[in-house]
């Protein structure tokens, strides 16, 4: 059988990813700066310093990136951030990150997190750089963190849930940030199936995802046509996507209900308007966040 490319060698997404977060928190304005100064550790030396000539990093994502997904993902994790750190308030026992990739907030959160179990879960050689990373730099991983290798197309998730040590029935988040796009649809399917098992009531899910028709080519929003372009240069192909208005029908079928749902325009909202009311930067339109908190009652 093919082995995808995530098998063998760390994610260009995780990597992208991980490079707009690390420009991000060496910007000055702070419309464009984003809490993640951890992401320069995760970076070769050679790409540390570049970054760090004013205006360099920006100008290579100008370049390289499609138009907004830079903004996009600077959006997406102080969303997720403040998601995150709401339910570490909450005293939520367990945080699970699918697809982790180059994802710091198990450190940057630490002092929060000390009554709360991280599972990070990524395919082996994605975690194994990160480790490597942490190692070099010096970074101390709390005890509290498990990382959990896994091929979401290919492996039973409860079983290696179970063998890591995951609490089933305790009130838990499950982020799937920059995940569900790259599955089959019967992953996608198979993972919300067990999220619904595994949660107790109120647990809570947090997750972005591509609108469908971004999928079929339709070229509706800002920035789809370079994004797809660049997914295509990249190998790792978009394969799952959720029509635009049916989100909550997709959530019910897996007893979450939809708590708050931002478009592009929404995070613009939120994230890159100025106190006159411009908007300082457009975010890619291909992406929504959800987030949406487990019903009572099981099926």
């Amino acid at each position: 059988m093919l082995k995808k490319r995530i098998e063998t060698r760390t994610s260009r997404t995780a990597e992208w990813t991980c490079l707009c977060r690390a420009i991000s928190s060496l910007e000055r304005d702070h419309y464009y700066r984003c809490d993640d100064r951890l992401a320069l550790s995760l970076l070769p030396g050679f790409m540390r310093l570049l970054i760090r000539i004013p205006f360099t990093g920006k100008l290579f994502l100008m370049a390289a990136a499609a138009k907004g997904i830079y903004e996009y993902v600077i959006a997406r994790t102080k969303y997720i951030d403040a998601v995150f750190r709401q339910s570490l308030s909450d005293k939520f026992s367990q945080i699970l990150l699918f697809g982790a990739g180059f994802d710091t907030r198990a450190l940057r959160f630490q002092e929060e997190a000390r009554q709360t179990r991280i599972f990070e879960l990524d395919a082996a050689a994605t975690q194994e750089a990160k480790i490597g990373q942490y190692q070099k730099r010096h970074l101390s991983i709390p005890p509290d963190v498990v990382f959990v290798s896994i091929d979401f197309d290919r492996e039973f998730l409860p079983l290696k849930l179970d063998q890591a040590g995951f609490k089933r029935d305790e009130r838990s988040l499950f982020i799937l940030e920059g995940v569900l796009m790259y599955l089959q649809p019967q992953s996608v399917d198979q993972t919300f199936q067990t999220i619904q098992e595994l949660a107790a009531a109120g647990s809570e899910v947090v997750f972005d995802y591509v609108y469908a028709s971004v999928l079929r080519h339709e070229n509706i929003y800002y920035g789809e046509k370079g994004m797809v372009e660049s997914m295509a240069k990249a190998g790792e192909q978009w394969r799952f996507g959720i029509e635009k208005g049916e989100i909550g029908q997709f959530l019910s079928r897996y007893m979450f209900e939809l708590r708050d749902h931002r478009d592009a325009r929404e995070l613009e909202e939120m994230y890159f308007k100025d106190p006159s009311g411009r908007t300082v930067g457009r975010v890619n339109g291909t992406h929504c966040l959800a987030r949406a908190v487990r019903q009572m009652g099981r099926c």
